[in-house]
């Protein structure tokens, strides 16, 4: 690593500011992305959840979409990590159980978890500081869900 690495790091890191909803909806879209890619029809899936909730019920579909782009173009340049960090910093403590079960809902819905998804659920629910209990009944009930 070279200096000026170090210094872009260090900026990067700093510079990203992301409100409640920005931060719930990035942990969202880095549960899509953990894969490796992100679909047309888990794109259009993870707006239809996001609209759903009374968190983003009053945003019209053009501010949803600067949300995202704004959110992937931090994913692109900056990484899964600085985004997932950014996420977790500004999250509000009473959504942390929620985005942890929206998460999942995304990670179960092709039927299949990745070893990368997999991860991400071990490091949301360490992160989130959720019970292992918890986690496992949110999984169940997410199971059960995606079955059909």
């Amino acid at each position: 690593m070279g200096l000026f690495d170090k210094i872009r790091g260090a900026r990067q890191s700093t510079e990203i500011s992301l409100g409640p909803a920005e931060a719930f909806a990035a942990i969202t879209l880095i549960a899509v992305a953990s894969d490796g890619y992100i679909t047309d029809s888990e794109a259009q899936a993870l707006s239809t959840i996001l609209s759903r909730m009374q968190l983003f019920r009053s945003y019209p579909a053009d501010v949803m979409r600067k949300m995202f782009d704004k959110l992937l173009g931090i994913l692109q340049r900056q990484g899964i990590d600085v985004l997932f960090n950014a996420a977790m910093t500004n999250l509000p403590h009473d959504l942390k159980e929620t985005a942890f079960a929206v998460a999942t809902d995304i990670v179960l819905a092709d039927g299949e978890v990745s070893p990368e998804e997999e991860k991400l659920l071990n490091d949301l629910c360490r992160v989130l500081e959720l019970s292992e209990d918890l986690a496992v009944k949110i999984i169940d009930v997410m199971m059960i869900k995606n079955k059909g």
